[in-house]
């Protein structure tokens, strides 16, 4: 009997012809790196996952902080508003609203990077953010994004609300303005809220840092009166406060008029930028209270 298999059909690929299974060319040799010199599939990944968390939740971390914000515009146009006040040209709400639309998007920037190593610190599950095939640029990167992400979604909605808001003008006359400075002011607190994850050790470290550096700063920041109407000493003291820029720049898309140098704002606000995430990568690279 002849024991070879008969010749297939012409057209039909021989058993030995066929691909095996894991040797095609879809398939790495064992060892062989796939990851170009940017991951963005996981830098994707880690964006996604630090947006489904706080939008999870949105009512607390988006509507909650526009109710909070929408109530400082009623407050403050009632006590301060009524006897047709003026600053800069334009009626006190006209002024008011755009300082407390970005004073919010930072604040909730803040909030959402400063939570994330800290919960996986606290949590245990810091390993997350370790050990994927992620370098340190590219775990801060998503962290960021997903921080200004936040704020965008909350300066919208504080900004939608104003604008159903009887007696308030929140048209932007200078969106290259509300744009720059809305994305400087929101990235700057996501790399101080970075800076706060890596060195608190529980979470009364980061309110602290919230009710004493950011709170005074924002507050103390221009947003409820303008700064040339301060006695010099508190004028002075005001130009040295990074948030005074972010806001007066912001207003400037929006009323038209700036008590600040904008071109020495923009300026200053991305050098104090480059500077915090210098700071937030060497951190990071280090893995200084990141790793045991």
């Amino acid at each position: 009997m002849n024991d070879q298999a008969p010749n297939p059909p012409a057209g039909v690929a021989s058993p030995g012809d066929r691909p095996q299974i894991g040797t095609g060319p879809a398939f790495a040799e064992p060892g062989t790196v796939r990851i170009g010199a940017i991951n963005w599939g996981g830098l994707k990944a880690l964006y996604m996952k630090e947006v489904r968390r706080f939008f999870k939740v949105q009512l607390q971390t988006i509507w909650a902080p526009a109710i909070t914000t929408m109530l400082y515009l009623v407050i403050f146009t009632v006590a301060l508003g009524r006897s047709g006040r003026t600053v800069l040209g334009v009626p006190f709400a006209d002024f008011l609203a755009p300082g407390l639309i970005v004073m919010a998007m930072m604040q909730n920037s803040f909030a959402n990077s400063s939570f994330s190593l800290l919960v996986g610190k606290i949590q245990g599950t810091i390993i997350d953010y370790l050990m994927p095939p992620l370098s340190e640029l590219e775990v801060l990167v998503s962290l960021t994004i997903a921080a200004v992400t936040r704020a965008v979604l909350v300066g919208g909605a504080v900004w939608l609300a104003m604008v159903l808001w009887p007696g308030i003008d929140v048209t932007p006359r200078h969106p290259w303005a509300i744009v720059w400075f809305g994305l400087m002011g929101a990235m700057m607190l996501a790399f101080m809220g970075v800076l706060t994850s890596v060195w608190a050790e529980k979470f009364d470290h980061a309110a602290a840092i919230t009710n004493f550096v950011v709170a005074p700063l924002a507050l103390l920041s221009g947003t409820f009166y303008s700064v040339e109407a301060m006695a010099p000493a508190f004028r002075t003291l005001s130009h040295a406060n990074p948030f005074f820029y972010v806001i007066s720049g912001f207003r400037y898309g929006f009323i038209g008029s700036a008590d600040s140098p904008l071109l020495l704002g923009a300026s200053l606000l991305v050098a104090i930028n480059v500077a915090l995430g210098f700071a937030c990568y060497a951190l990071l690279r280090s893995g200084w209270k990141l790793r045991s």
